[in-house]
């Protein structure tokens, strides 16, 4: 019986044409994580392990203005992923990127943490978050355009004003809620690296009344949600 061969039939492969709104498709998807919670810490909660059995109770005030106070730095981590994806998105300089990649993921940690302990507390995230979340992003693609030495500035006084934040939480927060206690002061450790990392890789000070603005702008966050 003769030997039929059969023509292997062509199928071209269609490869996906990258396309300008590409990366703000995936800026809209890390938004959404970052929003609803879906965050998850790349390190242990310096907390450990929650075990409610063993730790000293808190008295409804105390845990109310815990709750607040960690709302609030929960609301600086939403911001930080949103100014640090913005600065970015803006840069061209890779090394850059890479700083505020890493800078980024261990606000990821942090966010995650917070997130923890305010379901501990039973309480909630702040209902503004969207509106930080888009008007930080927006923030932080103004100062990558800026360009290296004032982006890497802006990281610098940001991190300077959110270490006297947590600072000032450290001496609010009552001196036996020790798991809200051990994740801010990891935060501020963390924090203080990165205005570090920041100063040693060029960053320039910002004028004088930048940082009041920045001032001025982060006393409205924090007393709005404190409440909100």
């Amino acid at each position: 019986m003769p030997h039929s061969s059969v023509t292997p039939v062509y199928r071209p492969r269609f490869v996906r044409r990258q396309h300008w709104f590409d990366p703000w498709i995936e800026e809209f998807d890390a938004s959404l994580q970052v929003l609803s919670g879906a965050s998850y810490a790349s390190r242990a909660n310096p907390a450990g392990h929650s075990h409610a059995q063993d730790l000293p109770a808190l008295t409804q005030q105390e845990q109310q203005h815990a709750a607040g106070l960690m709302r609030i730095n929960q609301v600086g981590e939403v911001c930080a992923q949103a100014l640090y994806r913005g600065q970015a998105a803006a840069c061209s300089d890779t090394a850059t990127i890479t700083l505020l990649q890493q800078a980024a993921a261990e606000e990821v940690d942090h966010l995650a943490w917070c997130n923890q302990r305010l379901k501990e507390l039973h309480s909630r995230p702040s209902l503004l978050n969207p509106a930080w979340y888009a008007g930080s992003f927006a923030l932080g693609l103004l100062a990558g355009r800026a360009g290296v030495a004032r982006s890497l500035g802006f990281m610098a006084e940001t991190e300077r004003q959110v270490e006297a934040h947590l600072q000032d939480h450290l001496n609010q927060l009552p001196q036996h809620d020790l798991r809200s206690r051990a994740i801010v002061e990891q935060m501020k450790n963390d924090e203080i690296q990165h205005r570090v990392t920041a100063q040693t890789n060029g960053a320039q000070e910002l004028p004088g009344v930048i940082k009041r603005i920045m001032t001025v702008m982060s006393k409205v966050m924090t007393s709005t949600a404190y409440r909100i």
